[in-house]
């Protein structure tokens, strides 16, 4: 079959620029270390990339939402690991104030140490985060957790003035953990040690009353209530720690597998890259050559 000059010179022009651009395109792929750089190098791989890429950024956020949330777990056992010390300690107290062998001066001592650890257990448990958050008061992070009302009497002047509401945080998918806790019951606890502190702290104190056990028998045995409820609570904390551990490794598992994935699927290979380039560089030199020869070539030069 005859083949024009103009057709021979279209046929080859069109061949040496398409080894141009693919030698372009593995030249960008090798500066880059990416394997696609459009989507429509390949569509499936293409897909594949951006869910990987999805799940990577969700785990990212699953895990930096648990190292904030560790910590904020931790300092809430922190402050309530200190209150359980408060409690236990007015505990001891109330069980030597109970003992019918005090005189009235020893009395009056001991008021004033639980009058001190009642302070604490207030202060604490109106503890703020940086922001100026309350810890304690529910989703009400802006109200105090507890109130005090001077104007009450004593026994009556602590009350709650959060909600009890959970601050949900997300650690997985379809996974959340509260961020917080509530201490509802503690005013119950300061109201009755507020009471033994007025009692035991009055100056016509009689030991020997009734109403003076009976006083400190009611404290003591709302500190039981009080100490078993924090205890519950710090357990609750430890065990939200270690389920927060578990997901952490298994999110480091996962981000792992997808980053292998995110590799196989989009990183070049660069010695399979370098044999491909080396091979279009050969054919694109010898398609050259041969293309300045034969157009090179007369009638004369077959005559």
């Amino acid at each position: 079959m005859r083949i024009a000059s103009n057709q021979y010179q279209a046929a080859m022009s069109a061949a040496l620029q398409k080894g141009n651009t693919r030698l372009s395109e593995l030249m960008q792929q090798m500066s880059s270390g990416e394997r696609l750089l459009v989507a429509s190098d390949d569509p499936i791989a293409s897909i594949r990339l951006l869910r990987l890429e999805r799940e990577e950024a969700a785990l990212a956020q699953y895990r930096d939402n648990i190292g904030a949330l560790r910590s904020r777990l931790s300092m809430n056992e922190s402050y309530l690991d200190g209150m359980s010390r408060d409690v236990l300690a007015a505990r001891d107290l109330l069980v030597w104030a109970a003992d019918g062998g005090n005189t009235a001066d020893d009395l009056r001592a001991m008021s004033s140490s639980l009058a001190h650890l009642r302070d604490s257990l207030f202060y604490s448990a109106n503890s703020r985060d940086q922001e100026g958050r309350y810890l304690f008061s529910g989703t009400a992070s802006n109200a105090a957790a507890l109130l005090y009302d001077a104007g009450a009497p004593a026994g009556a002047r602590y009350d709650f003035g959060g909600n009890t509401e959970r601050q949900p945080v997300v650690v997985g998918h379809g996974v959340t953990q509260p961020s917080n806790v509530t201490l509802e019951d503690l005013p119950a606890f300061l109201n009755q040690l507020d009471a033994v502190v007025a009692t035991l702290g009055d100056a016509a104190l009689d030991p020997s009353d009734p109403a003076v056990g009976q006083t400190v028998r009611d404290a003591l045995t709302a500190a039981d209530v009080a100490l078993a409820r924090l205890s519950g609570r710090i357990a609750e904390l430890g065990g939200a720690q270690n389920t927060l551990s578990m997901l952490a490794n298994n999110h480091e598992h996962v981000s792992l597998a997808n980053q292998q994935s995110l590799i196989d699927f989009g990183k070049l290979d660069y010695a399979e890259a370098s044999i491909e380039l080396n091979g279009y560089l050969q054919a694109l030199q010898a398609s050259q050559k041969a293309y300045g020869r034969v157009s090179a070539l007369t009638l004369f030069d077959v005559i």
